[in-house]
């Protein structure tokens, strides 16, 4: 399954469904195929997407932090050659900035 988020102010964002759950997660809404994010709601989901983003990043400096042997050092790069939340939510995040602007939706599976 893809999840493919819509808006009229802007290009639309496709996700895989591992992805497009894990972004919908972090807005706190439950994975489903199909829904809206409303134009009214947009500025609380960007600062909660915004939230998430720096609670992730939070813990993975914390984590890089006590890491100080070789295995450590080792397992710490592998992590950080995976693709981070931020960088999975930013296009999403980005068209919910534009909706916002122009007062209008963003929409999936519909």
């Amino acid at each position: 399954m893809l999840y493919k988020f819509k808006s009229k102010a802007g290009a639309d964002v496709i996700m895989l469904a591992a992805h497009g759950d894990q972004a919908l997660s972090a807005l706190g809404r439950s994975p489903s195929p199909t829904g809206i994010f409303q134009a009214g709601d947009l500025a609380g989901l960007i600062a909660q997407g915004e939230a998430a983003i720096a609670q992730e990043q939070q813990s993975t400096e914390r984590t890089g932090a006590t890491d100080e042997d070789a295995a450590d050092d080792e397992r710490q790069t592998a992590k950080r050659s995976e693709v981070s939340l931020r960088q999975r939510l930013w296009p999403l995040l980005e068209l919910m900035k534009a909706a916002q602007s122009a007062n209008t939706d963003v929409v999936w599976g519909v």
